[in-house]
């Protein structure tokens, strides 16, 4: 099992009642100050417009489930909310959440999960993990990389098949996972279904099935830097994109805004560099953006690609999303009616099998230079954006407590295997 060993410790969950006594800070208490940084539930975004017209307030958006988004505003950006006619109610101070979550100011070296959540894997513990399924089960697992991030860490992508050592003439099925540094759920997930399509085979007849079938690539973490970033000296940072450095001082890209397909089309990302979804000075200008597009754009043989279906996965609000995030439209340039009714078919048989709700990308709020896009935009690759649990929770949407990690990774093995069964 792809697992480490858990050391008991704090729990995860931050109450109400502790913020009070860590911060003071009380909902509903006029007195207080408003914080430089609040978490706010945002009300009346009924509509894709309207929540897109929040978005571009330059908000940190966590998540939006039934309409309601969860988002970290400055005073400034929630009076302009308020200006929009839209209603908030101020869950929080941000940064006293996270000091309270475990997060500091101060970011020492990279050391490990804050108490209670050892059970999730660092870079190092990642990458050891990979090692380690490919050394058990040689002949059908290949450990490569797709290139180097910022900071020069590999980003390493492993490779599943019956042959793996062969590039065989068999459909090719990606998973990739951790584009946002403070999503570290995510990488479990890769890690899981690396961990369930080795020590499966030959075993499992579904899972032996699909490795002799398909090639399975799997890459746990784009955003390594990010990664250890946000847990740096055991505690969280919140922090969403990598570590590339800005003109203006500040740091980091939103990768999943930097990829090259309409990238900046549609006003659905940020030029402010200390924006959340700064989309970077030009397309692809992220190292971790350039790796993951030249390893799709390998998969081209013979002018065919040979990778067939794709899930990036993300947190939280436990979405199954399709393209196209850049425009409302389901039938536009590059998406004919036939195949979305196909994104949509799969989409839905996804969302059945693990509770999850589906929707074209847009329905949230519209986004430009996204890996979803790109891989269908670009290659026309089944491609689809899985928003993964909780449905809610703030500051605690990011940073599930380790407990959660095994049920809900396995939640979407029956998602994954549709996706499979599709991929030809």
């Amino acid at each position: 099992m792809l697992t480490k060993r858990r050391v008991l410790g704090a729990g995860a969950g931050v109450t109400a009642a502790v913020l009070v006594l860590v911060t003071g800070w009380q909902a509903g208490a006029a007195e207080e100050p408003v914080p430089d940084q609040g978490l706010y539930q945002v009300q009346g975004a009924d509509t894709a417009d309207a929540r897109t017209d929040v978005t571009r307030t330059g908000v940190d958006v966590l998540g939006v489930r039934d309409g309601a988004m969860e988002v970290v505003a400055s005073p400034a950006q929630a009076a302009a909310l308020r200006d929009q006619g839209l209603t908030l109610s101020l869950d929080g101070d941000w940064d006293a959440l996270l000091d309270a979550r475990g997060g500091g100011v101060s970011r020492a070296a990279a050391a490990d999960f804050p108490a209670g959540d050892e059970g999730y894997h660092t870079y190092d513990e990642m990458v050891a993990a990979l090692q380690a399924a490919a050394s058990a089960h040689p002949d059908i697992t290949a450990v490569s990389s797709v290139g180097s991030t910022y900071e020069g860490r590999d980003i390493p992508v492993i490779k599943i098949s019956d042959n793996a050592a062969t590039d065989e003439d068999e459909p090719e099925v990606l998973f990739t996972c951790n584009m946002h540094a403070r999503e570290h759920l995510t990488t479990e997930m890769c890690l899981h279904i690396v961990d369930r399509f080795t020590s499966g085979y030959g075993s499992d007849a579904g899972v032996t099935g699909a490795v002799d079938s398909k090639e399975i690539w799997v890459v746990p973490s784009q955003n390594p830097d990010g990664a250890e970033f946000d847990i740096a000296g055991g505690e969280y940072a919140g922090w969403r994109k990598n570590r590339q450095p800005n003109s203006d001082g500040t740091v980091g890209t939103d990768i999943n805004r930097n990829f090259s397909y309409k990238w900046g089309c549609c006003d659905g990302s940020s030029t402010t560099p200390s924006a959340e979804d700064y989309r970077g000075p030009s397309a692809a200008s992220a190292p971790e953006v350039r790796a993951v597009q030249a390893f799709v754009d390998s998969r081209v043989v013979g002018g065919v690609q040979q990778i067939k279906g794709h899930i990036d996965f993300h947190t939280f609000s436990e979405l199954v999303l399709w393209p196209f995030g850049h425009t409302y439209d389901t039938v536009t340039e590059g998406m004919t009616q036939e195949e979305y009714d196909r994104f949509k078919s799969v989409g839905e048989e996804m969302a059945a099998s693990n509770g999850y709700t589906p929707d074209q990308s847009s329905g949230l709020y519209i986004t430009d230079g996204d890996i979803n896009d790109w891989m269908w935009g670009q290659h026309k690759v089944l491609s689809y954006c899985f928003e993964m649990y909780p449905s809610g929770g703030g500051i605690d949407g990011f940073y599930p407590p380790d407990e959660d990690i095994a049920p809900q990774t396995t939640r979407n093995d029956g998602a994954v295997d549709i996706l499979l069964a599709n991929a030809s």
